[in-house]
């Protein structure tokens, strides 16, 4: 499972996702920023920086 959270994108933001797969996390992640953060542009810089940031969750133990 893949995760993302928008934490280390915006600060103070605890929204996050997971999914099977980066595309769905992307995806979420894009809606997201419109809907919470009123981005109405999203550049590639931004899909980069998202892909950057997903990691494999780790099962806490």
């Amino acid at each position: 499972m893949r995760l993302f959270e928008c934490g280390a994108l915006v600060p103070g933001c605890d929204w996050h996702t997971r999914a099977d797969n980066d595309a769905e996390i992307v995806r979420r992640t894009v809606e997201h920023l419109r809907q919470a953060h009123g981005e109405s542009l999203i550049r590639e810089t931004m899909i980069d920086n998202i892909k950057s940031r997903i990691a494999e969750e780790t099962k806490a133990a």
